[in-house]
């Protein structure tokens, strides 16, 4: 039986790379499972390879590499070309799209990076993977160690450590995420984290004031240190220094004032 041909149709469509696969599709649907019908979905999925392709390419320069995003959507297509019913009449072209972009989409949500990685480990990493999906068809299952990876990628044990630890590193670890090999109970890493001291705000402003404080007439500094360390009333620093409250009141809000002025200067500059 002579291999079918799948040809590009003359008629417009609103992707320009679309085969017409339509009567490729109609002749899959009526074969049972076995090899001719997996020679024919191969068949299709070639033809719709480049625009595949074109879809990929559209998603480049977002931290992922353009040969890893064509992959996954060479995925995409596999699976639209697997579950399309030409019987519902709808085009292949209009499933296919978004099944493609959305298997994009969701390796970019999977897999995005969620921080920023050097070029070089990005590249060390795609080659840890690489290794390890081969590796896996001859290692009974199981993960290989970085010293395999190192030996069959050709890199270092170091290197290949640095691989594996970027393939973990497409997501930031939430705060409330909880730890592994924590107590009964558990804590996450804001239990870990330290929390401002309430009292730092004062100490600053102490010492922002101490060498100012010193500069002050006698009388003045006698006034600030029975008000706001004895904690003295106005009235009560009036009679201990032998003037009136007002002169007090006058004293403290000037030279209060005088400080912050010098304080705020100095932070300024």
């Amino acid at each position: 039986m002579p291999p079918t041909r799948v040809t590009r149709s003359r008629r417009k469509h609103p992707h320009h790379d679309a085969p017409d696969t339509g009567a490729a599709f109609a002749r899959m649907a009526a074969l049972e499972d076995g090899p001719e019908r997996d020679a024919l979905q191969d068949e299709i999925v070639r033809a719709w390879m480049p625009m595949a392709a074109r879809l990929a390419r559209q998603f480049r320069n977002r931290g992922e590499n353009l040969e890893d995003l064509e992959q996954v959507a060479h995925v995409g297509l596999i699976k639209a070309v697997r579950r399309y019913d030409p019987s519902l009449g709808s085009a292949f072209e209009s499933y296919a799209v978004p099944t493609i972009v959305g298997e994009i989409k969701r390796h970019f949500r999977d897999h995005l990076w969620g921080m920023h990685v050097p070029r070089r480990v990005q590249e060390l990493r795609n080659r840890v993977r690489a290794a390890s999906h081969e590796l896996s068809h001859t290692l009974d299952g199981r993960r290989p160690s970085a010293e395999e990876l190192a030996r069959h990628a050709n890199m270092t044990p170091k290197e290949a450590q640095a691989g594996l630890e970027a393939m973990n590193s497409y997501t930031v670890l939430s705060l409330d995420a909880e730890l592994s090999g924590a107590p009964e109970g558990g804590y996450s890493l804001m239990d870990t984290l330290g929390t401002e001291e309430p009292a730092y705000e004062r100490v600053v402003m102490r010492e922002s004031v101490r060498t100012r404080l010193r500069e002050l007439p006698e009388r003045e500094r006698q006034i600030l240190y029975l008000r706001f360390f004895k904690g003295m009333t106005q009235s009560t620093i009036a009679k201990h220094v032998g003037i009136s409250q007002m002169h007090v009141s006058r004293l403290l809000n000037r030279t209060c004032s005088r400080l912050r002025e010098q304080v705020e200067a100095g932070g300024a500059g």
